[in-house]
């Protein structure tokens, strides 16, 4: 059930890591993110005064997946496959405007309660129903964490930043003002970059989403006489929250209705997909026979790494960002120097940011 009237196709997630493919491999859906998106088998660190910092190459990890790059598409694109795929099975109902009112439970099943007053019945009910989940709150589950004070601007342009020598994925250092940008597909060759800002807490938002604004912030960081076309912007709050649990009986939890992190480094989709296969993989045992508690294992390994990995590595990609002692932040840029140009080094780091680690880390939680 999906409280909107359709696929919404904001600028969302769009960056795929080889985990979250391996994981739709076998049933095509990796084959059809291929057909429309666009690999990244490097990405770099940049400093807005330094330039390039460090460049790495996920190549690297070519003999631990089939997929050693990211692969950006965007997250609309993926729903959209994955409910064409959905409408084949019988079983399946998917229906829009349909928003939920709250969940009531009792000892054989659930009760989704929809704002017109309808109950929907099932087993169990899993809500994955974003960060301000209706699901979530009628459990009464607390949402532990911080809001970022500054709201996070999103800036789509036609420019080629590629031209200039930027890899489709750039992480770019500034103590004064940051950014983050990704080449998506958008509706075709040759394709848009997104630009992603902080901006200032006491900041109008009409100010901050004004087009002219926009391109004197990509300006800022890209010394060029050429013309930038904004095609969009886009203002957003940014949370780092994970739900103190992701079980209550029979309603289960995952996505952003059980964690939310700042976007930098492209992982809070894949977080919510590898929660997705966990639980599916593990209701169907339960389903099917198996003792219930597996689904308190559900809870204590995706919320052990959404604690150890997620927010501990989307916190520190910021903070790195935006660091302002000029020490700290010139050691910071010399590790990652080094971390890029020695193998032995960059490896265990790219498994971290890759995702694979994290995912190892789950499965030996018992």
């Amino acid at each position: 059930m999906e409280a909107r009237h359709e696929i919404y196709e904001d600028p969302r997630a769009a960056t795929f890591h080889p985990p979250t493919l391996e994981m739709y491999a076998d049933t095509g859906v990796t084959a059809e993110l291929h057909a429309r998106g666009i690999l990244c088998p490097q990405w770099q660190f940049r400093g807005r005064d330094e330039g390039l910092v460090a460049e790495f190459d996920l190549g690297l990890l070519a003999d631990v997946t089939p997929y050693p790059y990211r692969l950006q598409c965007e997250q609309h694109k993926l729903v959209a496959i994955l409910t064409d795929r959905l409408a084949s099975f019988r079983d399946v109902d998917i229906r829009y405007g349909v928003p939920a009112a709250t969940v009531t439970q009792d000892a054989s099943g659930a009760d989704v309660i929809l704002e017109n007053g309808e109950a929907v019945r099932g087993a169990y009910v899993i809500g994955a129903d974003g960060g301000r989940s209706v699901v979530r709150k009628s459990q009464e589950i607390d949402f532990e964490g911080f809001t970022y004070q500054e709201r996070f601007l999103v800036v789509t342009t036609t420019f080629d930043f590629a031209r200039r020598g930027f890899a489709y994925s750039c992480y770019v250092s500034d103590p004064r003002e940051w950014c983050a940008l990704f080449k998506v597909p958008g509706e075709g060759p040759p394709g848009l970059w997104r630009v992603v800002f902080p901006t200032p807490p006491e900041a109008a938002a009409e100010d901050l989403l004004d087009h002219v604004g926009a391109e004197a912030r990509v300006r800022g960081f890209l010394v060029t006489d050429e013309p930038i076309k904004i095609v969009h912007t886009n203002l957003y709050t940014v949370h780092q929250r994970v739900a103190a649990t992701y079980r209550r009986g029979r309603v289960l939890l995952s996505g952003d209705a059980a964690h939310v992190n700042n976007p930098l480094g492209g992982m809070g989709m894949n977080f919510g997909i590898h929660d997705a296969v966990s639980l599916a993989g593990t209701l169907v045992r339960v389903l099917g026979g198996a003792p219930d508690d597996l689904l308190d294992r559900y809870d204590r390994q995706r919320r052990h790494v959404a604690n150890a990995f997620l927010q501990a590595m989307t916190i520190q990609n910021k903070r790195v960002l935006e660091e302002k002692n000029p020490a700290v932040r010139e050691e910071r840029l010399r590790e990652l120097r080094d971390t890029a140009a020695d193998p032995a080094k960059a490896r265990p780091f790219l498994m971290r940011t890759a995702m694979i680690e994290g995912l190892r880390a789950a499965a030996a939680v018992d």
